[in-house]
């Protein structure tokens, strides 16, 4: 019997998405929720995993193809076998073909090769098929190809080592272009908008960690004994914020025309990098949630992410933002709002500096925290002191436990 393999239900905010990459042929044989097909929106990608047991009978759509919700994508045998040729009939064929395996292998390496990898095989000769796979579930990417394509003795046969004529040669101005993901076109809209419909300031502070540092050495060992999971930095800041975030709601309100909604919960959204981009999975009602509540949420979200097991639900929402570029060394920057919140919180590296204690000088862990706000809702004196909030929090974590 054929089933119908269809793009889910897209939510209201996706209006389509892009097939991004097949991971099975026409022909191929297929299990029950094994993935067939990434479909990629300028939000998440999502797994259209198959429905039944069978062949994949059918392709509808190929890569590149915008395709809408719900619409037939591919057609699968039920129960079917995958056709395997007749040892007795094809040996004499395959002994015949031999001289024209390589490219076949080569064309089936690359089924599941990015157009700009395509590219980079075709030019340079290279089998996709001898080559070792890097991205997920070991699929070639445009880096493996350039990599093996330096290496060129590396190659297992002659005819796949790369062609001395296509190699840059030196002084060589060499150029790609190459077609923005859906994700990386929505963040820029994104980042427009809120560059052209925001008034957006940033204040800043910076905090001494040297209470928190001591809480998460004493404390460490037996809160992941209890909980599981290690006590971060990161948890510290969402629950610094959504106390923060109670004593001034507006910071955790949003604009909607000439409407300032006043948000009774706190959902904020934590900054996770991936491959493609940035997104913003939502932490809910953080204002019940205890530390490890905090860090598993958290932790989820950044496998989620590099799995590519986001959900749109995932991503819907939030009052609030926290972003940390001090994972990758940032000192000090200025975060953009993400609309229609009003504010977001950057964090930064942690750098031991002399500061004066008591008259003392001496070296602690210290950290520049920003607040880039929206000016139209939330006032200089305000933002100055919502941050300062943070701080005294961070600085005596005892009151974020005590909700002072």
């Amino acid at each position: 019997m054929s089933i119908e393999v269809k793009v889910p239900v897209l939510p209201e905010s996706v209006s389509d998405a892009t097939i991004a990459s097949w991971h099975k042929k026409a022909g191929d044989a297929v299990k029950r929720d094994e993935n067939l097909v990434d479909l990629e929106t300028d939000k998440v990608v999502l797994e259209v995993p198959s429905p039944v047991d069978g062949v994949l009978k059918e392709i509808k759509h190929q890569v590149g193809d915008t395709v809408n919700s719900q619409q037939i994508i591919a057609i699968i045998e039920e129960g079917a076998a995958a056709a395997a040729p007749t040892p007795t009939a094809e040996a004499p064929k395959a002994a015949a073909a031999a001289p024209a395996a390589a490219p076949k292998a080569s064309a089936k390496g690359a089924d599941d090769l990015s157009p700009a990898g395509l590219r980079v095989a075709t030019e340079e000769n290279i089998d996709p098929s001898k080559v070792a796979g890097t991205g997920r579930d070991g699929r070639v990417t445009k880096e493996d190809l350039v990599n093996y394509g330096k290496g060129g003795s590396a190659a297992p046969a002659p005819a796949a080592a790369p062609s001395p004529a296509a190699k840059p040669t030196p002084g060589s101005r060499p150029e790609e272009r190459v077609p923005m993901t859906r994700m990386r076109l929505r963040i820029a809209e994104r980042l427009m908008q809120s560059k052209n419909s925001i008034a957006m300031l940033t204040s800043f502070n910076e905090v001494n960690l040297s209470e928190v540092t001591k809480m998460r050495k004493t404390l460490g060992e037996a809160f992941q004994k209890e909980h599981g999971i290690k006590l971060g930095f990161m948890s510290f800041f969402v629950k610094a914020a959504a106390e923060a975030l109670k004593r001034y709601p507006f910071v955790n309100a949003s604009v909607d025309g000439n409407d300032v909604i006043y948000h009774g919960y706190q959902d904020i959204s934590i900054a996770v990098s991936t491959d493609k981009g940035l997104v913003t999975p939502v932490l809910r009602d953080v204002q019940d949630m205890g530390f490890a509540d905090i860090e598993k949420g958290i932790a989820d979200y950044a496998k989620k992410a590099r799995d590519n097991k986001l959900s749109l639900d995932d991503l819907q929402g939030g009052t609030f933002t926290i972003t940390n570029g001090g994972t990758f060394g940032s000192l000090l920057s200025t975060p953009i709002v993400n609309p229609p919140q009003s504010a977001i919180l950057g964090m930064h590296t942690i750098k031991e500096r002399a500061i004066v204690e008591n008259g003392q000088i001496i070296a602690a862990p210290m950290m520049y925290i920003a607040l880039s706000y929206d000016h139209r809702i939330i006032d200089g004196k305000d933002a100055v002191l919502f941050l300062v909030d943070i701080k005294n929090q961070l600085e005596n974590p005892q009151r974020m436990l005590l909700g002072l």
